[in-house]
């Protein structure tokens, strides 16, 4: 259901230091680097830390963004539909990020209380 996390954070540096160490002791590893975000995991990235974008929010549940995994690229553009037809706002059409990797497709949404949603699909087309 949850393809991954995303937390906001003030100091890149001391919050992968932080990170590094405390779910090391649970069997995580940091796997990638994305300047000021890094995602953490075992086989796949699924909690993220980044600091957010000048203009977002500095944390609270605004500051959460929360991925759904979906099983095809359809049901990306369901729920980036739904999410819009229900009270959600646009923060991102679905389409393809390959800044993140060739097949990533996703959609992404606010909800109405101001959380950031995303359904994501990996699989190529």
């Amino acid at each position: 259901m949850i393809d991954h996390i995303s937390l906001p954070v003030a100091d890149i540096g001391r919050a992968k230091a932080f990170y590094d160490a405390v779910l090391g002791t649970v069997g995580y590893r940091r796997m990638m680097d994305y300047g000021q975000a890094a995602g953490y995991g075992d086989e796949h990235p699924h909690f993220w830390i980044g600091v957010p974008a000048e203009g977002e929010a500095q944390g609270g549940a605004a500051g959460v963004h929360i991925a759904f995994r979906a099983r095809d690229r359809e049901s990306v553009d369901a729920f980036h539909a739904a999410a819009l037809a229900h009270g959600g706002r646009d923060n991102g059409a679905p389409g393809l990020r390959p800044r993140y990797h060739p097949d990533y497709y996703a959609g992404f949404a606010i909800d109405p209380d101001g959380n950031r949603i995303e359904a994501v699909c990996h699989l190529p087309a």
